[in-house]
């Protein structure tokens, strides 16, 4: 059963991580992250940037490990449950 808007915070969640892992670069520690996570979510918009800012407050510790291990933005997004593997 596919929970309703679940898909639009599919494609959030990934459009996010990969501006914020883009913003972090390769290899980043986690005040690169930190720093990029912020900027990530405002890049974004108002609207959006408030739904980023709330999933990166609530996943910080997965989404930081995710982009220190280089996973894909995807892979983290069904890792933490908002996207469907």
């Amino acid at each position: 059963s596919v929970v309703p808007g679940r898909g639009i915070k599919c494609k959030l969640c990934t459009k996010a991580l990969k501006k914020i892992q883009m913003l972090a670069g390769d290899d980043p520690d986690e005040a690169a992250v930190a720093a990029a996570l912020k900027k990530g979510c405002q890049a974004m918009g108002r609207a959006k940037g408030k739904l980023c800012q709330q999933l990166v407050n609530k996943y910080r510790d997965q989404i930081t490990e995710g982009l220190q291990n280089g996973d894909m933005p995807q892979d983290i997004c069904t890792a933490i449950g908002i996207c469907q593997s």
